[in-house]
């Protein structure tokens, strides 16, 4: 649409400046046949004056002239006055007496008199203009005086200024009607063909069933082009989702996102997926007018959109940013990614007050301390519980509206904001297939009976009919806990229980990232030099070695440690202070709840601290920066980065390790890896560490910059293999087989 009101600007652009010329030009031509015919009309007046006039000139006094001149009657409508002067230019009669304050007349009169013809000027009386003409009075051939007449020129003005007025009128009707006939033919013979040749084409892009491209004479060699190239992707597609398909069962080979969509098909039957999350896979914002959006950090969405991609079905989240009311239809929906549809996103709105009582209260000061026992003290209101019972029934609400007509539909809820859903969704469904996957880690059970309301909590996940974890541990735990809260039937042999005639699978599913064969073997090419040369250029980075750290601003993920190990580096191994910068990209999180307002402070006090006690002129220890980057930018970073520091207190998984890895295509870096991190278990050639023990983290950042280059790309190989072989596109497999074998 922007092109198409260009299109209308530069037309209306030109028809302007041709209407306005060609005004222009009357204009000047309509102001000189006005003029000609004034002056002609004033020198008419004026002689048959003369001629009545000068035969008493000389034998009259002033005072019979003046007595005289009055009497003159003059048919012109236009006509002013008039004023007799003697050979030297004095006034000797005038009427009527206004036109004595016309300034300038003595010269048109004196121009007469000496040059002894006609002369004729405009001159002014506040706003009215006047035209003076002036012709010599003879006496045989003497000039004996002057005879002045004076026409009243206002109705020039009053004719041009018509011109003007019509013409920018018709100027105005000729714009609104070209602009009309032109947005309507460019829109419905132009854009409106181009925009279905593009939806055509991305359907057919997205693997879904295309329309039909539509036949317009004008665009027929661009249509007989998107026909080819649309035949051409049907055709790579089938070829490739057979090739998938034969590819399902070889367990050596990497997923990828056609094979997954090949194995849903062939195990789905056309069952519909539903995931639900609080956070949502895309942000629409409105800044300056213009709508955008971001992917927002965090590991659900980064590991759950590539699946949903994959797959398709409807994602029911959150809808959080300040203009996502403005895009989604009627029914809060809206076909994301934006400009590709592979799936649909349905956003359910909740007020200030849920937000605050639900997210911020029980799911982050009571859940999330709870489950990361990172010494953070979880706090449990009786109000938060109930708005978090309420939110959880608004979303099992929208998740029945998405399936009312599906059968057998699958259902996927992800992490403790909605641990309450499966159970209030299997009440209504009960042929639903229902998974919960628990992002974060899960305590053992003494650390959960601190949580008042962990009965309900329990009784919610156990609707599920598979309950999935990052590790075996976390599995165990939550066995050991529901054994010691809730009377059930526990069978450790097929680790299930069974509460209320219903039955749950708890198992493992370590969680990845999008990282294919096309991935691992992607070249290593010059683009990355020049990216990581202008991020160094960019943050004025000059030292050999760059640490980094890839977090949200969150008091679980070890940053304050991260900082001492690096302080305590530099003190114990002075020959690398302004040889070594560390990066650590840290955008603010949950800052509406006091605690991560504190730790925010605290962790920028101890930048501040550290820094003071090294930085010189041109060096600084550590970067904080707070900025939120892209995917795509944050894998310049890790390209640039000579370690990657994870050193989570306790986590989940912690999809960073794994993202830094992926990103290494040359097989160089060090990854130092908490022990404490779910990715620990899996990715066993990076430095596994104990973040509680600064002075070993310190030596391990040494040993880690003087490695060499073979020991790094030995190491990186077997870790690149362990993520190319167990993606996001595995996992979602395995769960999804797992759920359909039930």
């Amino acid at each position: 649409m922007k092109q198409i009101f260009i299109a209308i600007a530069v037309i209306i652009s030109i028809v302007s400046l041709i209407t306005l010329s060609f005004t222009f030009n009357q204009v000047e031509n309509e102001r000189q046949r006005l003029l000609l015919d004034l002056q002609h009309r004033s020198g008419i007046i004026a002689e048959n004056l003369a001629e009545t006039l000068a035969p008493n000139f000389l034998q009259a006094s002033s005072s019979a002239i003046q007595t005289l001149v009055p009497e003159f009657a003059v048919d012109d409508e236009e006509y002013a006055g008039l004023a007799v002067y003697d050979n030297k230019g004095q006034l000797l009669a005038v009427a009527p007496d206004t036109i004595k304050e016309i300034t300038g007349t003595q010269q048109v009169i004196e121009n007469a008199i000496d040059t002894d013809t006609a002369s004729g000027n405009f001159r002014k009386i506040g706003s009215n203009n006047f035209y003076v003409f002036a012709i010599p009075l003879h006496d045989k051939r003497l000039t004996v005086g002057s005879l002045m007449i004076v026409q009243n020129a206002n109705y020039i003005d009053i004719r041009l200024m018509d011109i003007w007025r019509n013409s920018l009128l018709r100027l105005f009707i000729q714009v609104f009607i070209i602009s009309l006939a032109t947005l309507l033919l460019l829109r419905w013979i132009v854009y409106e063909p181009i925009r279905k040749l593009v939806e055509s084409l991305q359907q057919v892009g997205s693997g879904k069933k295309h329309k039909k491209i539509p036949n317009n004479p004008l665009l027929q060699p661009v249509i007989k082009e998107f026909s080819r190239i649309q035949t051409n992707l049907t055709q790579a597609r089938l070829a490739a989702s057979e090739e998938a398909r034969l590819r399902l069962e070889k367990v050596d080979s990497p997923w990828t996102e056609e094979q997954l969509k090949a194995f849903v098909k062939d195990i789905l039957d056309d069952r519909k997926i539903i995931i639900a999350s609080n956070r949502e896979p895309y942000i629409h914002t409105k800044t300056n007018g213009k709508i955008s959006y971001y992917f927002p950090s965090g590991g659900v969405v980064t590991a759950i959109d590539p699946i949903m991609q994959a797959c398709g079905g409807t994602w029911v989240a959150h809808g959080s940013g300040d203009a996502d009311r403005m895009v989604v239809d009627k029914n809060d929906r809206i076909a994301v990614p934006p400009g590709e549809s592979k799936y649909t996103l349905r956003r359910v709105w909740l007020s200030k007050e849920e937000e605050d009582r639900y997210y911020n209260g029980f799911s982050n000061e009571g859940l999330w301390p709870l489950c990361h026992m990172a010494h953070t003290r979880p706090i449990f209101r009786k109000d938060d519980w109930e708005e978090y019972k309420r939110v959880n029934q608004k979303f099992a609400k929208a998740i029945l509206q998405e399936i009312k007509r599906s059968n057998r539909p699958i259902v996927l809820v992800q992490d403790f904001h909605l641990a309450l859903v499966p159970a209030l969704i299997k009440a209504e469904r009960p042929d639903a297939t229902i998974g919960i996957f628990w992002h974060v880690p899960w305590p053992n059970s003494e650390a959960f009976s601190i949580c008042p309301f962990r009965k309900e909590l329990l009784d919610g996940m156990l609707g599920a009919d598979i309950i999935g974890f990052h590790t075996q541990l976390h599995c165990n735990n939550f066995i050991d806990t529901v054994g010691k809260e809730l009377e059930s039937l526990i069978d450790l042999e097929q680790f299930a229980i069974t509460r209320n005639g219903h039955t749950a699978y708890v198992k493992p599913f370590p969680i990845s990232i999008a990282f294919s064969e096309e991935h691992a073997y992607k070249s290593y090419d010059q683009s990355v030099q020049i990216n990581t040369k202008e991020i160094r250029k960019e943050l004025n980075i000059q030292s050999k070695y760059i640490g980094l750290g890839v977090d949200r601003l969150d008091y679980t993920k070890g940053m304050l440690e991260r900082f001492r190990a690096i302080e305590t580096f530099l003190d114990k191994y002075p020959d690398y202070r302004e040889q070594f910068t560390f990066v650590q990209i840290a955008p603010s999180s949950r800052s509406s709840v006091k605690k991560y307002r504190e730790f925010e402070n605290e962790v920028q006090k101890e930048v501040t601290r550290i820094n003071g006690k090294f930085q010189t002129r041109t060096w600084k220890p550590i970067l904080l920066l707070s900025k939120r980057y892209s995917h795509a930018e944050l894998q310049h970073f890790y390209q640039l980065a000579n370690l990657c520091l994870v050193t989570s207190l306790h986590d989940g998984m912690n999809l960073v390790a794994k993202e830094y890895v992926a990103a290494r295509n040359d097989e160089k870096g060090v990854l130092i890896l908490s022990q404490f991190a779910g990715a620990s278990r899996e990715l066993k050639d990076a430095f596994i560490v104990n973040p509680y023990n600064i002075e070993n983290m310190a030596d391990i950042i040494k040993e880690s910059l003087e490695m060499n280059d073979e020991e790094q790309s030995r190491r990186m190989k077997k870790m690149r293999t362990v993520i190319k072989n167990f993606n996001i596109y595995r996992w979602s497999a395995e769960l999804l087989k797992t759920l359909v074998n039930l």
